[in-house]
Formats: C-alpha cells, structure tokens, sequence
C-alpha cells in the first residue's frame, strides 16, 4: 500500500511538473503570436501604403508606344 501512494506521489509530482511547463510554454507561444500578428499588420499597412503610393504614380507614366 505504502508503495502504491509513493508511487502515486511520484506521479503526481511529475504531473504537476508538466503542466507548469506547460503552462510556462503556453504563456510564451501566446506572446510570440501576439508580437508575430503585430508585425503581420504593420507589413500589411506598408504594403498597403505602397500600393496606394503606386497607384497614384501609375498614371503619371507615359503608355507604351504600340
């Protein structure tokens, strides 16, 4: 008996081991995607930029002669 509750003991310890591990992990993945969906939308506001930059230049280019 007294070895079934040690080997219990052992067990839970290391389950609760894991989950702080995991808890830990969880909490990093959370801010890299944050910080990786901030830097999506500051690469999407550039390139939005860009093209309404371009857009208004298009026009101001002489057409190809045919």
């Amino acid at each position: 008996m007294e070895n079934e509750l040690n080997t219990l003991e052992q067990k839970l310890g290391q389950l609760i081991k894991i989950s702080s591990q995991l808890r830990t992990e969880n909490h990093q993945l959370r801010q890299e995607l944050a910080q990786a969906q901030s830097d999506n939308r500051l690469c999407n506001d550039k390139i939005e930029s860009a093209r309404t930059r371009l857009e208004k230049l298009l026009p101001t280019f002489p057409e190809e002669l045919s």
